[in-house]
């Protein structure tokens, strides 16, 4: 089992590494590396949803990622389906 830490690491270094190979020169690659982007957007929407689908607040999530529950809100709260929640302003 790999940890998060871990795995978070060697996906850090493989994206940088990618960028590295673009920056020398394969302008053709820069398309795809750009989709890295795309894609690493719709990966953290849909850990997000999970992660509300699971139970978190808006506020836990905000918290873990240093930024207001306002903005954590406005940043993924469109790409997630309402849902009733008891908590307020949520």
């Amino acid at each position: 089992m790999v940890e998060n830490r871990e795995f978070n690491a060697f996906a850090k270094r493989i994206i940088r590494a990618y960028g590295r190979r673009v920056a020398e020169g394969d302008v053709d690659a820069l398309p795809e590396l750009l989709e890295l982007s795309a894609s690493l957007d719709e990966a953290i929407t849909n850990a997000v949803k999970g992660l509300r689908a699971f139970g978190y607040s808006w506020a836990e999530i905000a918290e873990r990622i240093g930024m207001s529950r306002q903005a954590a809100q406005q940043r993924w709260g469109k790409a997630i389906p309402q849902q009733r929640d008891t908590e307020t302003n949520t």
